[in-house]
């Protein structure tokens, strides 16, 4: 029955092959950045040319800087990474967890500048 045998031609579909199709044709991961984390002081940190980003648990700073350039198409000089704790709270009567998140302080080059914030 050589129907249903399968051809030295045809590819395993394994995790890292599926892991490729996950990156944007320009290399960066879809979910490294989450959002801009807009604040008073992140708006002052701003002016100064350092932008702060909240960001996936498990990236590092290298794809950090890769998905600023293929965002905002500019180059980041560093990245700084906070992480912030998960924080009890008590309301209405009830215990509970507000889960913690991880920032990115984004300095850019002088005299390039994200507008889109």
């Amino acid at each position: 029955m050589a129907i249903f045998t399968k051809t030295t031609k045809e590819k395993k579909v394994t995790k890292a092959t599926h892991a490729k199709k996950v990156e944007t044709k320009l290399g960066a991961r879809v979910n490294v950045i989450v959002r801009p984390h807009i604040t008073e002081k992140a708006a002052v940190l701003a002016e100064k040319g350092t932008y702060v980003f909240e960001v996936a648990k498990d990236t590092n700073k290298i794809e950090i800087a890769k998905a600023i350039e293929a965002l905002y198409k500019v180059t980041p000089a560093r990245v700084n990474i906070i992480n912030l704790p998960d924080t009890r709270v008590f309301v209405r009567n009830r215990k509970g967890v507000k889960s913690g998140l991880r920032k990115a302080l984004v300095t850019l080059k002088s005299g390039d500048k994200i507008e889109t914030l």
